[in-house]
């Protein structure tokens, strides 16, 4: 094969997945400085009501959940050791009307603005901090329910300090359309605070 066509097929395949980072759904999060989902998309869905929605930040090793009192969830690491969470989100069992796709980021809201690749806090190195997953995954602690499950590794670096970032949600249904993507879906958007800290 002549190196000129080596060249053109390698050209081919980065302009591809560089297509398709800007095209994924919350990647506007990481390749964009948009607030929020929001930006982009409507809130017009059936799941209005936090209440009746299953956000959920769950310590892997343990099955148990990050959530406090005041509805935040606390996520503990001490420095150079890594934890793995998984993100649960959905719908419980028994609701009419089942989103079709969930949309997560964790960012820091003072890094939006900023050219950075990651918006995670500073300091934290992490493997999955955004994700768009078809519902129907399954969790023991919640029978029956609609899920997303998908987990996520942190690891608190020799830079890392104690901060809060926020987890975006949105559920979703049907297709945005290409370039209006307030239109063709429906969906509900959502904000959890995600208190990150370096343990002892």
């Amino acid at each position: 094969m002549r190196q000129s066509t080596i060249i053109v097929l390698a050209l081919a395949f980065v302009g591809l997945v560089f297509c398709s980072a800007l095209a994924y759904p919350p990647a506007v999060g990481i390749l964009g400085k948009s607030e929020n989902c929001l930006t982009c998309h409507v809130n017009n869905g059936p799941w209005k009501d936090d209440a009746a929605v299953i956000i959920d930040v769950v310590d892997r090793t343990s099955g148990v959940s990050l959530k406090q009192a005041d509805g935040s969830f606390l996520l503990e690491c001490k420095r150079g050791d890594s934890k793995t969470v998984l993100t649960v989100i959905g719908v419980p069992k028994g609701v009419p009307d089942v989103p079709y796709r969930n949309a997560w980021l964790y960012v820091d809201p003072k890094g939006i603005k900023t050219s950075a690749l990651s918006k995670f806090a500073a300091g934290w190195d992490v493997n999955l901090p955004m994700a768009c997953r078809l519902v129907g995954d399954k969790f023991e602690a919640q029978t029956g329910a609609n899920l997303t499950v998908l987990p996520m590794t942190v690891r608190a670096g020799d830079a890392a300090h104690n901060d809060e970032i926020t987890l975006q949600v949105m559920l979703t249904k049907g297709e945005s359309v290409k370039g209006d993507a307030k239109q063709g879906m429906i969906g509900n958007y959502f904000e959890r605070k995600v208190t990150l800290k370096v343990g002892d």
